[in-house]
């Protein structure tokens, strides 16, 4: 990577607004790379990853058609179990770097200064050590449970299953340089990652 290049992270508790935030630096004309997407590209039948997680894990995580994998049907499988889900990771985190290494490469061709790296497990895997700046998004249990339950369909039980398998909030607040809290509205939200965008053009270069 160019040593003129930034990458700025973005990462955020689950529902807490993560995806929002990346839209609205978007909606700025920041480029952001999108992890979750890259893990879909890694899993898609030509990917990278597709062969070593069907060898792994088998036919039954396919779709109805025979040939995708059903990413609902893996998640079921590996969430309730840590030696499973790592050895997933093991697989699919570089095939998502080495993706990411790619995309960020075509962003600076296109005379970028900066990008955001949109990511849930920036902080679990140790990546934002790697990164100039980190951005974390935040907001309070109650509202995260509300709007996990919402988003999935979920009852409180199993939303609080999922909160409480990811890293605590506070150890990725500790290494924030910035924290957005989301316990507002969308406007204020918008207006709080607009902020932060002017302050990442101003030291890194404009994209819009």
């Amino acid at each position: 990577m160019d040593p003129g290049f930034t990458v700025i992270g973005l990462t955020g508790g689950i529902a807490s607004g993560k995806s929002l935030v990346a839209r609205a630096f978007r909606d700025s004309g920041i480029p952001v790379i999108d992890a979750d997407a890259l893990a879909h590209m890694a899993l898609e039948p030509d990917g990278p990853a597709y062969k070593p997680v069907l060898e792994l894990f088998g036919e039954q995580i396919l779709a109805d058609d025979g040939r995708e994998i059903d990413r609902q049907k893996l998640g079921k499988i590996v969430f309730d179990s840590p030696a499973r889900r790592e050895a997933l990771e093991r697989i699919t985190h570089p095939a998502i770097s080495a993706l990411a290494a790619k995309a960020m490469e075509l962003v600076r061709e296109r005379g970028h200064g900066f990008a955001i790296y949109e990511a849930a497990l920036l902080v679990e895997t140790g990546i934002h050590e790697g990164l100039e700046k980190l951005i974390v998004v935040a907001c309070t249990l109650e509202n995260q449970m509300e709007r996990l339950c919402r988003r999935d369909g979920i009852g409180r039980e199993a939303a609080a299953v999922r909160i409480a398998s990811q890293y605590p909030l506070e150890e990725k607040l500790e290494v924030a340089d910035w924290i957005i809290r989301n316990d507002g509205t969308m406007e204020d939200l918008a207006a709080e990652a607009r902020r932060i965008a002017s302050e990442l053009e101003s030291s890194y270069g404009e994209c819009g």
